[in-house]
């Protein structure tokens, strides 16, 4: 069954009745941020790639009134637990580990010379956690938003989303690229975000066409980026660089891959091959995009789950059951391109497919997913969404 994504203004209005209901206190500043959801290019944002994600009809919102005291307190629909800690003094990680997504972006403000306010928040979101859907991401940038309404400044969008990475590095200890910040600041309605990993530069791709639709399904299989296997992936592809002699992925050719294949040694050479062919597929696939050629983005969505599956070892049984299932539906029956998203080891699956047929598509998921593994999985559609922002 498809899920209906609840509305941002209900979001908002339930933010602000937190505030009331938690701590007595009228909103005075409300930010909000989007989760996203990748289209192709994975694990390719920390070697210099290009990756084409898109912000997600799903949000984090955050409504904050500041106080005359030091402290931050902030209650929340993420956790029962609410958390609180002083900012008088450059802020510390702490428990829970949730909040150190928070306690990061504080710091990180805290380094460029703010003196923060004291605050007290309560934060809504709609974001699945676990998901693979950049819950996080959309949590910093979300805070980081919020501190400018407070502290009535602002940041330049790259900047921002660079503070949140480094909050998640230093506070949170997942080693992440720029895509899920960089997704959650850049986005905007009808447009994918083409990150240039390597430069750093983000472009809008148009993504306009009504008979699409982007479904998401959340195998309901959580995972945790910080639990080593992701940092090892990323030194794995470390190695292979370094052994090939090169500075930037973006250097290396297929057949310079190919002609140290041997002496890379299984698995470090299936790594590095997954980095190489996921960065041109990311470029053909925005080139496909540019010219309506939804055929050829579809073929390359299928190669990018293979290498994920085969090369990068990041997949699982229900990723693959469930982009087994879409890819049995087939092209006949409105299904152009399905994938799985996000870090791995769980989370969601992305499917392009016709928007007439959309609801017919996730009854058909759901209904084999469940029979295949006996979990109920979510599933919702979304258009690209605009980015982090204050609101009213």
């Amino acid at each position: 069954m498809l899920e209906i994504n609840p509305h941002l203004n209900d979001l908002i209005a339930d933010a602000q009745a937190g505030l009331q209901e938690y701590f007595g206190l009228k909103a005075s500043t409300t930010a909000t941020a989007p989760g996203r959801v990748n289209l192709i290019g994975e694990h390719i944002d920390y070697c210099d790639g290009l990756v084409l994600p898109l912000a997600i009809d799903r949000h984090i919102v955050i409504a904050a009134k500041t106080t005359a005291h030091d402290e931050v307190r902030i209650a929340s629909d993420l956790s029962k637990e609410s958390i609180s800690f002083h900012v008088g003094a450059p802020v510390q990680p702490g428990e829970p580990r949730w909040s150190n997504y928070i306690r990061g972006v504080l710091r990180g403000f805290q380094n460029r010379g703010h003196q923060l306010p004291g605050f007290d928040a309560y934060i809504i979101s709609s974001i699945p956690q676990g998901a693979g859907l950049s819950s996080s991401a959309a949590l910093e940038l979300a805070v980081a938003t919020l501190l400018e309404g407070l502290l009535d400044t602002r940041l330049a969008t790259r900047e921002k989303a660079l503070l949140c990475q480094q909050a998640e590095h230093e506070f949170a200890h997942v080693p992440c690229g720029i895509m899920d910040q960089f997704s959650s600041a850049f986005g905007r309605e009808n447009r994918l975000v083409l990150i240039d990993c390597r430069s750093g530069i983000p472009d809008l791709v148009p993504f306009d066409n009504p008979d699409m639709t982007l479904l998401i399904a959340n195998t309901m299989v959580s995972h945790e980026l910080s639990d080593g296997i992701y940092a090892q992936r990323r030194k794995q592809t470390q190695q292979a660089l370094a052994f090939l002699e090169k500075h930037s992925w973006r250097d290396v050719s297929i057949e310079e891959l190919e002609a140290s294949w041997r002496q890379l040694e299984e698995p470090i050479n299936r790594r590095a091959r997954h980095v190489v062919t996921e960065i041109n597929r990311t470029v053909t696939a925005a080139e496909a995009l540019a010219h309506n050629e939804f055929e050829v983005l579809g073929k390359l969505m299928a190669a990018s789950h293979d290498s994920l599956r085969d090369d990068f070892e990041v997949s699982c049984k229900e990723l693959d059951t469930l982009v087994e299932i879409a890819r049995g539906i087939g092209r006949k029956g409105g299904v152009i391109g399905t994938r799985m998203t996000g870090g791995g080891f769980g989370g969601s699956t992305v499917t392009l497919c016709e928007t007439r047929k959309s609801s017919q598509i996730a009854d058909t998921l759901a209904a084999e997913y469940t029979k295949a593994t006996g979990i109920r999985p979510q599933i919702f559609a979304s258009r690209p969404s605009e980015g982090a922002r204050l609101v009213h």
